[in-house]
């Protein structure tokens, strides 16, 4: 079971309210609104998004790197490098 698991509906309406920002910042797009209008969308759309990232790093490190950990070396060793992998390639956005 995922460490979000607990929290998936929370995360649906966060993504699906998420979802409907993005419809919002493609129709002013279409309707040729003013530029800093629309980025300011995209930055309220990137802040949200970030938000569930951190949520879901959040559970993933209580639940699944906790219960590895727990598991022994070999797995506390896997889900660690997994993680570390998983930061890097966030971190070059």
């Amino acid at each position: 079971m995922p460490g979000y698991a607990e929290r998936r509906a929370d995360h649906l309406i966060r993504l699906r309210k998420v979802e409907g920002q993005v419809r919002g910042i493609a129709r002013m797009v279409g309707e040729d609104r003013y530029c800093i209008d629309v980025l300011t969308q995209v930055s309220a759309a990137t802040r949200a998004l970030q938000q569930i990232a951190l949520g879901l790093l959040d559970e993933h490190l209580r639940h699944c790197v906790i219960d590895a950990a727990a598991s022994g070396p070999a797995e506390r060793d896997a889900k660690f490098d997994e993680l570390v992998a998983t930061l890097r390639q966030a971190m070059r956005l």
